[in-house]
């Protein structure tokens, strides 16, 4: 099987390379079936954020994916939500996330809680090993992304997937809009 490989970046299997990415990613990995079909990449880590990257190595916002994490209360429960999203658009998160997670207010849960509890770096919270309590929302135009690039767990790292993967990630909900 061919692993995925995109830009200038240097794709390695990401199975025999597990120390690359954070410990929930490598756990959640270990189990995956999806798992040998994913590359991992390094990168300078000042080079996470997707606009510096994508320049850097010479990638396509197209080709991106950014997970971001949102809550909400109903009830007196909170609902918490990790919406994944192209690049090239932002999570509906005052509409169609509020709408899904049926809460009466979704916003951005803080940096700081975001990375305790994902137990991910800020900047490479990824959709894989995410907390089994956390709702995972796709947007439908990731999964159509032949080759997509999404976090490791980590700033120093990133994954290669087919974008079809995305929907099998244990768990996932592929939302139609869930970026605009």
């Amino acid at each position: 099987m061919t692993i995925p490989s995109l830009g200038t970046l240097t794709s390695l299997p990401v199975l025999e390379h597990l120390d690359l990415v954070g410990a929930p990613v490598a756990a959640a990995l270990r189990t995956w079936p999806g798992a040998a079909e994913v590359a991992v990449v390094e990168i300078d880590p000042d080079l996470a954020d997707t606009a510096a990257m994508t320049e850097a190595y010479g990638l396509s916002m197209l080709d991106s994916a950014n997970c971001v994490v949102v809550a909400g209360r109903r009830g007196g429960e909170e609902r918490v939500a990790a919406c994944v999203v192209r690049a090239d658009t932002r999570a509906d998160v005052n509409s169609l996330v509020k709408r899904t997670l049926d809460v009466r207010k979704a916003s951005f849960l803080s940096t700081d809680r975001a990375v305790e509890e994902s137990g991910m770096e800020y900047g490479g919270i990824t959709p894989v090993g995410l907390p089994d309590d956390w709702r995972l929302l796709v947007d439908a135009r990731c999964v159509d992304i032949d080759v997509a690039i999404v976090g490791a767990g980590v700033r120093s790292s990133k994954l290669l997937l087919p974008g079809r993967l995305l929907a099998e990630i244990p768990g996932a909900e592929v939302v139609t809009d869930l970026g605009v």
